[in-house]
């Protein structure tokens, strides 16, 4: 394990700025893709695994030269945090896609179509997995799309209900974790966006579902929640709590990730999950401004008041996927900086 000793260790959600020679960051930044979008990559398929390693060492350096503790692959080969390894599994119909209310509520989005048994038959995130434990001595974390979120990101027209296909896709994504484990993860954190969104249906199975993901899994585990993504949901449309967090006690992830910096999250609802670490988010990523650490180091203090400094680590609210990278690349070394100087404090 290469996970650091110390209190208030530092991490990332998971996504870093893909570079502009990579992608089209205005498509991009146009909608979250749930079925494939191709058409992002700015290189030619021969080339486009070349292309995407070299860039996903300038992210994990990044991190490091932040200052980071334990660094992702920056998920540069995926056009979003779910659709890679939602699209790549048998039972899913990518090519034909349904149109379904999106998570906003307000436009139609285009997802894939279950239209038979979803099966794993091949490893789609081990690769990733192998690269970044080769290109670094941080503690190392990957992230999957969570079972619940999949389930609702997707047109059901083949089980009897949305826990069904909840509950296959969580048996998909547990044969994917065993084998990042293997592959030397230090930690593994599943992406649950959507609890928040469907509370009810979240009350009724997505803790069952959430566990069978992470069923065997030994290495320290991570359910995060966020009120989407700063660049595609403005602040002023966030609510200020969430609607489904107290229930994650009874998961068996170790840690909770959640946003709280722009959405000001009144912190009391920590309490709710006495047994978890807290992955706790505290740069904003709807502002364009780097903030400064003292900045930073008041938020963290502030989560001091709520949790332990040894369930503490400290995150930004969400990916950073749609961020300028000078201005990511800032906050996170505002972040490290920040969790030093409040280490020192607390001795």
């Amino acid at each position: 394990m290469n996970l650091p000793k110390h209190l208030l260790p530092t991490t990332v959600v998971g996504s870093y700025p893909q570079p502009d020679w990579l992608v089209d960051r205005a498509m991009l930044s146009k909608s979250v893709p749930r079925t494939r979008m191709h058409e992002m990559w700015r290189l030619p398929a021969e080339h486009l695994e070349q292309a995407q390693d070299d860039a996903t060492v300038v992210a994990i350096r990044d991190m490091e030269r932040a200052g980071i503790d334990i660094v992702t692959d920056g998920e540069i080969r995926r056009e979003s945090y779910s659709n890679r390894f939602a699209t790549a599994l048998e039972g899913v119909d990518a090519d034909n896609p349904a149109m379904i209310v999106a998570r906003t509520g307000n436009t139609k989005t285009a997802v894939p179509r279950v239209v038979g048994k979803i099966k794993r038959t091949a490893p789609v995130e081990l690769r990733d997995m192998q690269f970044l434990r080769q290109n670094t001595d941080r503690g190392a974390k990957i992230t999957l799309p969570g079972p619940f979120t999949m389930s609702q990101q997707a047109r059901n027209e083949f089980y009897k209900d949305e826990e069904e296909l909840a509950m296959a896709f969580a048996e998909a994504v547990n044969a994917e974790a065993l084998d990042l484990q293997k592959a030397g993860a230090d930690v593994i954190q599943l992406d649950e966006p959507w609890v928040r969104n469907n509370p009810d249906l979240a009350k009724r199975y997505a803790v069952k579902a959430i566990n069978r993901a992470l069923q065997g899994i030994t290495v320290p585990t991570v359910v995060h929640l966020c009120f989407g993504y700063a660049a595609v949901v403005p602040g002023s449309s966030k609510p200020a709590g969430y609607s489904f967090l107290g229930e994650l006690d009874d998961t068996i992830a170790e840690q909770i990730s959640i946003e709280a910096a722009q959405p000001r999250l009144d912190l009391g609802v920590l309490k709710d999950l006495s047994s978890k670490k807290i992955m706790l988010g505290v740069l904003d990523l709807g502002d364009p401004n780097v903030e400064t650490a003292a900045v930073v180091a008041e938020r963290i203090r502030n989560g001091l008041k709520h949790v332990p400094a040894d369930r503490l680590v400290v995150a930004p609210d969400c990916g950073m996927k749609y961020m300028p990278r000078q201005v990511a690349f800032g906050k996170l070394k505002a972040m490290a900086e920040a969790a030093a100087t409040v280490r020192k404090e607390i001795g």
